[in-house]
């Protein structure tokens, strides 16, 4: 039998992609600690599934003691204990199962498997305060147009190929970009000093966009023009960046138009993106709406996303047997019974002053 306090308590675990992140969240939305380490590889070079599990392999433990000591909380006083379920790499999302059964066993609490694109939505709603906005989610592996309808996220428009950060993390290795902190990143800050504006593909096909020949066409054309001197990586960041975000605004517009609705928010780590948030707030204020948008604090894949969101299922009767708590590489966002959800409901109210927003010291700092 499970014991439901007034004021629950979670420890989250996300590691879908090469950041690692341990979350302890109130469920009013306090973030008691979100301790995260990223793992960062060469520039010209990715991530790939073995070493990105070796990483996590060796700073999960760490991690989670981390972030109880930070919370200054003890076990006994979790509620549950949430894991990523899905989607994402493989091996990494292997290790965070692991050691969420792990620790279920050991601390005697329910396990709750949570879809990691879900969470970044309601991440952002907590945050901002959105009722019911449509969500622009842009990450390394996801990107979609969602909004909420009759208990589901359901999905409006996506990317038939590859993510719109993908993209943008693959052309950094082409232009020889650093990964860190993060090549996406490193495009915005690029893309500012950029003043020639080089023609690419502009795919959208009806609600979905594609982004796959577009990058195939910018490294064609970097490595013609850039031997040639006729523009600058600057350039073409700039140019590339453009593009894939003039795509990802027109298909969110098209989708408030048929929803009847003018907010929308951004979620997912593009939605750091600085020159993004500009865009969908000149759209939303000629509908005469509103756009959300939150910093690398909540946008960048984090344990107290999870944790939150484990929350709100767990409170609604979500809860996932041991011998059912897997992790698939392939979850869809609307494959969730989203029953803490209705229409009707008013805003979430935005969670108390937080003790804490991130590690105490830089992410990546040694122990």
């Amino acid at each position: 039998k499970v014991e439901l306090h007034l004021t629950m308590l979670a420890l989250g675990l996300e590691g879908s992609a090469n950041k690692l992140g341990i979350g302890i969240v109130k469920e009013d939305g306090t973030i008691l600690s979100n301790v995260r380490h990223t793992y960062i590889t060469p520039p010209g070079t990715g991530f790939l599934p073995k070493e990105t599990a070796e990483h996590h392999r060796k700073h999960i433990l760490r991690l989670v003691k981390e972030a109880i000591k930070e919370a200054q909380i003890k076990p006994e006083e979790l509620d549950c204990v949430c894991y990523t379920k899905g989607p994402g790499m493989g091996g990494p999302l292997r290790v965070c199962a692991v050691v969420a059964r792990m620790l279920s066993q050991m601390w005697k609490k329910p396990l709750v498997g949570v879809n990691h694109c879900v969470a970044h939505i309601e991440m952002g709603r907590i945050i901002t305060g959105a009722r019911d906005p449509v969500a622009l989610y842009v990450s390394g592996g996801n990107t979609q147009v969602i909004s909420y309808a009759q208990e589901r996220y359901r999905i409006f428009g996506e990317t038939i190929d590859i993510a719109v950060g993908n993209c943008l993390d693959r052309f950094a290795r082409i232009v020889k970009l650093s990964n860190d902190p993060s090549p996406g990143y490193n495009i915005e800050q690029s893309a500012k000093n950029g003043s020639k504006f080089v023609e690419l593909p502009y795919v959208v096909k009806g609600m979905d966009v594609s982004f796959a020949g577009i990058l195939s066409n910018a490294e064609e054309t970097a490595n013609r023009m850039l031997s040639k001197g006729e523009c600058t990586v600057d350039d073409l960041c700039f140019s590339l960046q453009e593009t894939l975000f003039a795509m990802l605004v027109e298909t969110t517009e098209r989708a408030m138009a048929h929803c009847g609705n003018n907010e929308v928010m951004a979620v997912g780590g593009v939605g750091c993106n600085k020159r993004l948030h500009q865009m969908l707030a000149t759209m939303a204020s000629e509908r005469g709406g509103k756009a959300y948008t939150t910093d690398d604090r909540y946008c960048i894949d984090n344990g107290a996303m999870i944790a939150y969101t484990g929350l709100l299922m767990f409170r609604h009767g979500h809860v996932t047997p041991l011998e059912e708590a897997t992790c698939t590489q392939r979850f869809r966002t609307d494959d969730v019974h989203v029953n803490w959800r209705r229409d009707e409901d008013p805003a979430p109210q935005p969670p108390p002053p937080q003790p804490v927003w991130a590690p105490l010291r830089p992410e990546n700092a040694p122990a």
